[in-house]
Parts: structure tokens; sequence; C-alpha cells
């Protein structure tokens, strides 16, 4: 398995715990990999469908789809 579907798969059990949405700085440290890995683990979610976004300012707070 590779690091981004490793990722993948922790991020999708933050999310599913935490519904308030995290930005991908707050996802990083959690995962503790780097924001561009978090990115690319977030953009392939987003890409299949599982992800929704929210924009508030400059900021983005990822939710997973229920």
């Amino acid at each position: 398995m590779s690091k981004t579907e490793t990722v993948i798969k922790e991020i999708r059990k933050i999310l599913k715990k935490d519904v308030r949405g995290l930005t991908i700085q707050e996802l990083s440290g959690l995962t503790h990999v780097s924001r561009i890995t978090v990115a690319l683990a977030l953009a392939r979610l987003e890409g299949a469908g599982e992800m929704d976004i929210r924009v508030i300012g400059n900021c983005k707070l990822h939710y997973i789809k229920q």
C-alpha cells in the first residue's frame, strides 16, 4: 500500500469522527505528514466524489460525504 493510500484511509477515519470540517493544515498535523501529501490525498478523495469542500475566506474546510 502506498503512502498516499495510507493517508487517505487515515483522513477518512478522521473526517468521519470530526464532522465540522478540517483544513489541510489541521489534517497534516493529525496525520503527521506534509501538507502536500494531504493535498494529494484530498484531491483523490474529491475526484472519487467522496469529499465536500466549503470555502470560507481563504480557508477550505474538507468534509467526507456521509
